[in-house]
C-alpha cells in the first residue's frame, strides 16, 4: 500500500494516496479502519483532542468535533468549520513574493493582433443577446449559419459563439446588477477572440445598447453591429438579417492572421471544479508554477472565485503590493460573509456533495487548494467582477463560486484562456475563449480522457515534480495560445456556460 502523504512537519493528518480497505492500519499506528477510506481522504497522524485545531498544509481548516483518534479517518463527522482568524499582516511576505517571479527570456505565442493592442487566440463572430427576450433569436440563427455551410472556406474564422442568457430586463436600471450585465456583453462583445460582433435586442428592454455605449466610449465599436426584433420585422425576419450580417462579415473577419505576439499579452483565467482531495496536492500547485511562469513572461493570471479562497484570504494578503489592493480584498470577503447570512447560509455550504466525497471537509480546506492555483508571485491588482483587467501580474477577480459565473467573469475582463483543474470530473468547456482541463488524479484522467486535456495525478503516482507539470502546464497554454484546440473546444462545449451573475431583484 502506498504511503501516506504528510504535508507539513505540523501537520496532525496525513492524506491517503490509495484507498485503505476496512481494517488497513495505514500510519502503522495500531488503530485499524472501521470502514474502507477512499484516496484523497484523511487520517490523523496522532490524537487530536475534541475542540483541538485540525491542522492540513500547516494551515488551519477547521476542528475536532470530538476526540479522534491517531489512525483515523478524520472528515466530516468529526471536523467541523469554525471562522478562521482575520487578523491580516498585509504584505508580510512582498519581499519573498518579488523573488519569486521567474527570470526567464522572454517567449511568443502565435495570435491575433487587434487595432486597441490586445491580441487574441481565437477569432470568432459573436451574436450577444441584450436580453433573454432575443436568446432564441440568436441561437437559431448561429444553428443555421453552421447547418448552412457559409463557414467554409473561412479558415481563419472559427465559428459562430451565440451568448444568450437569462436576463436584460425586468432588472433595476441603475446598481450592481445593471453594473454586472453591463460589463458583461461588453467585455464579450469586444473581447480580443472576437472578430466581430452582433448585438440582437427585442427593442424595449432594459439593457439598452446605445447605453452602453455611453458607459464604455467607442473603443473596439468599429468590430460590431446592433438590431432589434421589433424594428426588424420579427423573429424570423430577425434570423435572416442576422444570417446576411454574418455573410457579410466573414471576408473581413477571414482577413485575421496569426501573427508572432509576446506572452505578456496573454490574460490567463484560473479555475478548478468539482475538486477532490487531490486538487491542492496535484493540479492546483502545478498551475501556480505555471501562472508564476506566466507572470514572469509579462502576461497576467486571474485568480477568482472568492468563496473558495475563504480562510486562505492571508495567504494572498501577505503578498498584497499596497494596502489599497489588500483592502478591496477585504471588503470583498466582508461582502460575501454578509450576503451568504442574508440568504441564511454559511460560507461553509460551499463545498458540494461531490468534494466532499472526494476527501474535502471544509471550506477552510478547499480554499487552501483553490488558493495554489494563484502561485506566489505579489497581487497586484483586485477586480470586480467582469471589470477590464489592464494590470499585469497575479491579479484577483471577485465572483461566485460557481463555475460558469466564475469563467464568464473573467472572460469579460479579458482573460484569452482558461486553465480548469478538477479532481471528481468536469465537462465544463467557454467561449470565446478556449478551456484547457487538467485532472487531478490518474484514475480520473484515464476515465474522462476526451474531457481532460493533461494529467497532473502522475506527480503523486510517478513522482513528477511539481515544477516540471507547471512548466508542461505553461507550454500548454502557449500552444493552445497558438490555436492547438482543447478537448473541450472538438466537443463544441461552451455555448451553454456563458452565465452572467445576476444580483438584485426579479421586477
Amino acid at each position: 500500500m502506498s504511503e501516506p502523504l504528510v504535508l507539513h512537519p505540523a501537520d496532525n493528518l496525513a492524506v491517503l494516496t490509495a484507498r485503505a480497505a476496512a481494517g488497513d492500519d495505514p500510519l502503522g499506528v495500531g488503530t485499524r479502519l472501521v470502514t474502507p477510506v477512499t484516496a484523497g481522504h484523511k487520517i490523523a497522524r496522532r490524537d487530536i483532542a475534541a475542540g483541538a485545531a485540525v491542522l492540513k498544509f500547516g494551515q488551519f481548516i477547521g476542528t475536532a468535533t470530538r476526540t479522534i483518534g491517531a489512525g483515523e479517518h478524520v472528515h466530516t463527522h468529526n471536523c467541523g468549520f469554525a471562522k478562521p482568524g482575520q487578523g491580516y499582516a498585509i504584505g508580510a511576505d512582498l519581499s519573498v513574493a518579488g523573488d519569486a517571479i521567474p527570470q526567464e527570456p522572454a517567449l511568443t505565442f502565435s495570435g491575433y493582433a487587434r487595432p486597441d493592442g490586445r491580441v487574441g487566440t481565437r477569432n470568432y463572430i459573436a451574436l450577444v443577446a441584450t436580453v433573454n427576450c432575443s436568446a432564441t433569436v440568436i441561437r437559431r440563427a448561429a444553428s443555421e449559419i453552421e447547418a448552412s455551410g457559409m463557414l467554409k472556406g473561412f479558415g481563419n474564422v472559427d465559428g459562430i459563439v451565440a451568448l444568450a442568457h437569462g436576463t436584460g430586463c425586468g432588472m433595476a436600471a441603475s446598481g450592481r446588477g445593471f453594473d454586472i450585465l453591463d460589463r458583461v456583453l461588453w467585455g464579450h462583445a469586444t473581447h480580443p477572440n472576437i472578430g466581430a460582433t452582433i448585438f440582437v435586442g427585442l427593442g424595449c428592454e432594459v439593457m439598452q445598447i446605445a447605453r452602453m455605449q455611453s458607459h464604455f466610449g467607442s473603443a473596439g465599436t468599429d468590430r460590431f453591429h446592433a438590431l432589434t426584433i421589433q424594428d426588424t420585422g420579427g423573429t424570423r425576419a430577425t434570423v435572416d438579417t442576422i444570417k446576411a450580417h454574418v455573410a457579410a462579415l466573414l471576408p473581413e473577419v477571414n482577413r485575421a492572421r496569426r501573427t508572432e505576439q509576446p506572452m505578456s499579452a496573454l490574460r490567463v483565467a484560473l479555475q478548478c471544479g468539482g475538486s477532490d482531495g487531490f486538487s491542492s496536492i496535484t493540479a492546483n500547485p502545478a498551475l501556480g508554477v505555471a501562472s508564476d511562469l506566466i507572470v514572469g513572461q509579462g502576461g497576467t493570471a486571474i485568480l477568482s472565485e472568492t468563496p473558495e479562497i475563504y480562510g486562505a484570504e492571508q495567504l494572498l494578503l501577505r503578498r498584497a503590493v499596497s494596502d489599497e489592493v489588500a483592502q478591496k480584498l477585504i471588503r470583498q470577503i466582508r461582502w460575501w460573509e454578509s450576503y451568504v447570512a442574508q440568504n441564511g447560509g454559511s460560507m461553509d455550504n460551499n463545498p458540494t456533495p461531490g468534494n466532499k466525497q472526494g476527501g474535502i471537509t471544509t471550506i477552510l480546506e478547499k480554499s487552501l487548494g483553490a488558493a495554489a492555483k494563484g502561485g506566489a508571485t505579489p497581487l497586484r491588482a483586485v477586480y470586480d467582477y467582469a471589470e477590464r483587467v489592464t494590470a499585469p501580474g497575479f491579479v484577483f477577480m471577485d465572483t461566485p463560486g460557481y463555475d460558469p459565473v466564475s469563467v464568464t467573469g473573467q472572460i469579460a475582463g479579458g482573460a484569452q484562456i482558461v486553465v480548469f483543474t478538477t479532481g471528481r470530473g468536469s465537462a465544463f468547456g467557454s467561449k470565446p475563449s478556449p478551456t484547457i482541463k487538467l485532472a487531478t488524479s490518474d484514475r480520473l484522467f484515464a476515465l474522462m480522457p476526451d474531457d481532460m486535456d493533461l494529467n497532473a495525478g502522475d506527480i503523486v503516482s510517478r513522482g513528477v515534480g511539481i515544477s516540471d507539470k507547471g512548466r508542461q502546464i505553461f507550454e500548454l497554454i502557449r500552444a493552445t495560445a497558438s490555436g492547438q484546440m482543447t478537448k473541450s473546444e472538438g466537443l463544441g462545449l461552451g455555448d451553454n456556460e456563458f452565465v452572467p451573475w445576476q444580483i438584485g431583484a426579479v421586477m
